[in-house]
């Protein structure tokens, strides 16, 4: 027997729509969640395993899972810390420190406070420096050293309130770098000024570079910046008394009355 044309659109029209329902039934089945029948425990150790290969966004996934089932435990707190150093290590620092400051919060009085402490540091000094070797393209002046900032008070509330922590001996030591880095930048500010023959405002920041970082070996070019400013205004009276005060702290200084101020390394380089 003979179907007609009419009978087999209707069949196909019909077996379309079928298929149709059912493959639109299937995508809106939930995925299973695989972590369903592990315990935190479990998770944790899997989480533990993703950032030991480097799969930090599968981990930072599993700590928000274990964070929610394991709420109030030792375990989801530790696990929030995890998660601001697998934010870390996945070049995401502003969600790091979000989250490291969020732990800080919530928890005054952790015994892991100064591993807190020096992870924010080592995050805002590391976001710093990645900017760096893009740095040079961009006007100084509107730099805001907020980062490198951030990372020195880090530092210095986790050596001031953690003396013996086992991060304190290494905190000093990138103190240190910080503040040499904050006042080059400086001095180099003040050498741009003074290119631009802004000899007040190159004044000003060798002075802040003065002010602010007390004992930084650089300082001698923050001081020879001022007497060349002063000599370009005609102030010889503040620009001599501003050479005896390099040549006391700098005896051996470099510098003579008529050298020229030369251009200065990149400011972002301090070894």
């Amino acid at each position: 027997m003979k179907l007609s044309c009419r009978c087999i659109l209707r069949w196909v029209s019909l077996s379309l729509g079928l298929w149709l329902a059912l493959s639109l039934g299937a995508c809106s089945t939930p995925p299973a969640d695989r972590e369903a029948g592990q315990s935190p425990d479990q998770m944790y150790a899997e989480a533990k395993d993703n950032v030991a290969s480097g799969v930090y966004d599968k981990a930072i996934i599993l700590y928000d899972k274990i964070e929610g089932r394991a709420a109030g435990t030792p375990l989801a707190q530790q696990v929030q810390i995890d998660k601001a150093y697998a934010h870390f290590k996945a070049g995401e620092p502003v969600l790091a420190v979000a989250a490291i400051d969020r732990f800080l919060k919530l928890h005054p009085a952790s015994p892991v406070l100064d591993y807190a402490l020096y992870l924010k540091g080592i995050v805002n000094f590391n976001d710093e420096l990645g900017l760096f070797s893009n740095i040079t393209r961009q006007d100084l002046a509107e730099r805001d050293q907020k980062a490198a900032k951030d990372s020195f008070e880090a530092f210095k509330e986790l050596v001031t309130r953690f003396p013996q922590s086992r991060y304190a001996d290494d905190a000093s030591h990138r103190m240190k770098y910080i503040v040499s880095l904050l006042a080059k930048s400086e001095i180099h500010v003040a050498r741009y000024y003074y290119e631009r023959s802004a000899y007040l405002a190159a004044i000003n920041r060798a002075q802040t570079a003065l002010t602010d970082y007390e004992g930084v070996p650089v300082l001698e070019d923050a001081l020879f910046v001022m007497i060349k400013s002063y000599d370009a205004l005609g102030l010889a009276q503040l620009r001599d008394d501003t050479w005896r005060v390099l040549q006391k702290n700098y005896p051996q200084t470099r510098y003579t009355p008529d050298a020229t101020l030369s251009p200065s390394d990149p400011w972002w380089k301090v070894w």
